[in-house]
């Protein structure tokens, strides 16, 4: 982490808003922020008792219990199975993931011989040719959500299941949360290791050998209430006399390491390694883990920075964090300016901050960012009338484009003005052109030409009801698009999955869809559940009672649709019996000439030509 200054900005609260293409446009005032490492942990604990103490309130942080309190390692026994006899792997789809050579965590993997699965919060594993359950293993901390695969080799992400609405769920009201790190042997199924530190999972990223985990923690501090014995003023100044006093070990994520039998403990990051913006909360922390994988475990040799956060995004070479505040304590709501952290991980070893920059707006997720030629473009969604009673916020998205200059994420080209008082639902980058859906009653998709980095322009743009939530690359100048049908007047209407002809950046057109009324797919915020194998688009959708239909139960499948010139073809839908009401099937994936379903009621395996239910593999 290096120590060189780098320019981001926060919002001037007080200044007077501009005007761009007719719309009031957020102010921003440029601050210096510099993003440099500590000298040690003397610098540190001053650094973050002097920035915390303005947040401190009668509740702690943000005048409620944001920071948590010291949990136990909860253990587990692994129960171990006999492995499969070795055998060759079938041709078989691996997850969907923004970058080719990228992988990311997911609920189900195979590799064509086995698959693994922690889809029902437990690890089980199933071999492919005896489509029988060779494996169970409880985890060490609970329910696993994430899952990493390589050769013999599972590492597993558990707890930290809570997802933050952006704007809407105060973190103060977080249990304490804690992530646990299980590296588990498939052949034996049993735990190696197991790492437990503070805070939020984040994301991982899987680049041949190595995973880099990303968590979001905060200082453990014992903070007091009012209680009726204790008053609001004796508690405000119980908590700042807490936060003043508290050692540095409070401030720090700690960990718990179980390897061969032992148990070891401490502090995760040391405080050489711990970087920050010269503005900072003094509340929140990233920190960037890196394993090699399969190896030994350890305690990932973390690099922090004191940010907020919880976009990520990573290529071969380079990772990125996108911190938009939302999470800073007595900060307003609305999302005003991105703090973007890019780190070097193209070299082997903790990754090396590079360069920081700032977008005005805040980014949808990951697919909000694409890095092109030594570019990184951002679309970012603007709400420009913030704190104007009785008056809505008004929004417009944009895309930024920003070049590495020294340390700075430097901005050298955008355009904005798209979706005027609407908001980003969808964004995919290919190549030099960007795709940008915004949503309020129409759905307009947007093409952009990005081909001069420092001239992006708005090429086009089709308007039709509803919108896609996710936008997947087709072939042949064409785009898929997941999301709700709506009417005129914006109410959601059910999923659509839709075809576009991009071929003509400038005349988008939409050539083909296919409607479900009632429908709703985890793909629309998840896209790990997106299926394109070949010819078919297999989507995961979920049906709930209609105003036609008021009284039918809710029903869950895999809609498979064949895609064939510009139309597609309804192949049927895959039910499994036993995932009943809101407990759906959650993934398909392909082996060999068979789809496989997964859902925590269990595995299920259909033929791919004509969707013959093939066997069942309960999980209960």
């Amino acid at each position: 982490m290096g120590g060189a200054a780098v320019v981001v900005g926060v919002v001037a609260a007080s200044a007077v808003p501009s005007t761009r293409n007719g719309q009031p446009t957020l102010p921003v005032e440029n601050v210096p922020v510099a993003l440099v490492a500590y000298d040690g942990c003397g610098a540190a604990l001053d650094g973050l008792r002097t920035a915390a103490k303005p947040h401190v309130g009668v509740y702690g942080l943000g005048n409620r219990s944001l920071l948590f309190a010291e949990g136990d390692v909860q253990s587990a026994d692994a129960r171990q199975a006999a492995p499969p006899e070795a055998q060759e792997a079938k041709e078989h789809s691996t997850t969907n993931v923004h970058e080719q050579g990228v992988d990311e965590p997911d609920l189900v993997k195979t590799d064509g011989t086995r698959v693994v699965s922690v889809v029902d919060g437990k690890l089980r594993v199933v071999d492919v040719a005896s489509r029988a359950l060779t494996g169970t293993l409880d985890l060490p901390s609970g329910h696993a959500s994430q899952l990493l695969v390589r050769g013999d080799r599972a590492l597993v992400v558990a707890g930290s299941t809570m997802v933050l609405e952006r704007g809407i769920v105060d973190p103060g009201f977080a249990p304490a949360q804690g992530s646990t790190i299980t590296l588990v042997d498939l052949k034996e199924t049993k735990v190696i290791g197991s790492l437990t530190v503070d805070g939020r999972y984040l994301d991982a990223r899987q680049i041949g050998d190595v995973v880099r985990v990303v968590v979001h923690s905060s200082p453990r501090l014992p903070w007091v209430y009012p209680d009726g014995i204790r008053s609001e003023a004796e508690a405000l100044i119980r908590n700042r006399e807490i936060a003043a006093t508290a050692p540095i070990e409070s401030w720090l994520p700690k960990y718990e390491l179980t390897e061969d039998n032992k148990k070891s403990s401490g502090t995760l990051v040391a405080c050489e390694r711990v970087s920050h913006p010269e503005t900072h909360s003094g509340t929140s922390m990233l920190s960037v883990l890196t394993f090699d994988f399969p190896g030994d475990l350890g305690t990932g040799d973390a690099v922090s920075i004191l940010a907020d956060g919880d976009t990520v995004y990573a290529t071969d070479k380079s990772l990125y964090v996108a911190d938009d505040h939302h999470l800073v304590p007595n900060q307003n709501r609305t999302p005003g300016v991105t703090a973007i952290h890019q780190f070097d991980i193209s070299q082997p070893g903790p990754p090396k901050h590079v360069a920081s920059g700032q977008v005005t707006g805040s980014p949808l997720n990951q697919y909000s960012l694409s890095e092109h030629d030594g570019h990184l473009r951002i679309a970012t969604t603007a709400n420009n009338a913030a704190g104007i009673p009785e008056q809505p916020p008004a929004s417009q998205s944009a895309v930024s484009v920003l070049k590495k200059e020294g340390s700075t994420l430097k901005e050298v080209g955008k355009v904005d003005g798209l979706g005027i008082g609407e908001r980003i639902y969808s964004v995919r980058f290919i190549g030099p052109v960007g795709y940008v859906v915004t949503f309020r009653q129409t759905d307009p998709l947007y093409t952009l030409d990005l081909s001069d980095p420092t001239k992006p322009r708005k090429v086009g743009e089709l308007k039709i009801t509803g919108y896609s939530a996710y936008l997947h690359p087709a072939g042949d100048g064409r785009l898929i698009g997941v999301g709700q049908e709506a009417d005129d007047q914006g109410r959601i209407q059910g999923t659509q999955v839709s075809l576009f002809d991009v071929s003509d950046a400038a005349n988008p057109k939409k050539v083909a869809g296919h409607h479900l009324p009632g429908g709703h797919s985890e793909v629309e915020f998840d896209p790990h559940a997106f299926l394109h194998w070949k010819d078919l688009v297999v989507v995961p959708v979920m049906t709930y009672p209609t105003r036609e239909k008021p009284v039918e139960p809710p029903t869950s499948g895999v809609l498979v649709l064949r895609l064939q010139g510009n139309s597609f073809t309804e192949v049927g839908t895959v039910r499994q019996q036993a995932a009943t009401g809101y407990d759906g099937v959650r993934r398909a994936f392909v082996v060999g000439d068979d789809l496989w379903t997964a859902s925590t009621a269990g595995l299920q395996v259909s033929k791919l030509d004509g969707l013959a239910q093939q066997a069942w593999i309960p999980f209960t």
